[in-house]
């Protein structure tokens, strides 16, 4: 494995705890892998072979049922990824598929197991990380029931916006139907949720997206900590 992947892991919450020794047992068992868009890194329903932690590009999680798909998060690096079924030895419960060419590191679940049950700093550390997961789902759940598909949207401008440095335009960093899966519509129904969001000052050139008038969509989408924020 190369140095500054390594590095990348070390410097996760997760890891950064770790003896040393124990540390470097997990390095050694891992390997680095690149992967191109849309391969389907986990499987729903089947038991954990690894630990993944995304090092660079993005992955989307999904879940099917019934002919339907969903889409449930975006990760982003870097992050490990899907941890608790890892500790519990369980199946997982969704999907994994790169949206963009990602470099994955993957350490066996084995491995991480072993190391959970003589590692005082990596066990505090897991119980951190699976509790910060915990309230984020409360969070998306909140979101989800509490809000319409157009406020959804406007917080999530809210957000995009505010970690684009505030200059009030960005980049979509997915595809829209990735976006509209994400935030629990129909592309159809992003569609008009995007036209109704401009007259709260919000506009779209192809994959740009600009908010003209920040405390109209405030007003429009009434943000609160409680669902929003991520440090909440």
């Amino acid at each position: 494995m190369r140095r500054e992947d390594s590095e990348i892991v070390r410097e996760l919450p997760l890891f950064r705890g770790v003896e040393l020794e124990n540390f470097r047992t997990l390095i050694a068992a891992g390997y680095v892998q690149r992967f191109p868009t849309g391969t389907v890194l986990i499987h729903e329903g089947e038991r954990p072979d690894f630990l993944h932690v995304l090092v660079d590009g993005q992955i989307a999680f999904f879940a099917s049922h019934n002919d339907r798909e969903a889409t449930v998060s975006i990760l982003t690096p870097p992050a490990a990824f899907i941890l608790a079924a890892v500790i519990v030895d369980g199946p997982y419960l969704k999907s994994a598929r790169t949206l963009s060419s990602s470099t994955v590191v993957l350490i066996p679940a084995g491995a991480v197991r072993e190391v959970f049950e003589r590692d005082t700093g990596f066990a505090r550390a897991t119980v951190a990380e699976l509790a910060c997961r915990y309230r984020t789902i409360v969070k998306e759940l909140k979101n989800v029931r509490l809000r319409s598909s157009s406020e959804r949207l406007a917080n999530w401008i809210l957000t995009q916006a505010s970690q684009s440095g505030g200059c009030g335009t960005f980049r979509l960093p997915f595809e829209k139907r990735a976006l509209a899966s994400r935030l629990g519509m129909r592309p159809e129904n992003l569609s008009r949720a995007l036209a109704e969001l401009a007259e709260a000052g919000v506009t779209v050139d192809g994959p740009m997206i600009r908010v003209g008038d920040a405390a109209k969509l405030i007003a429009f989408s009434k943000p609160n900590p409680l669902i929003d924020d991520p440090t909440s």
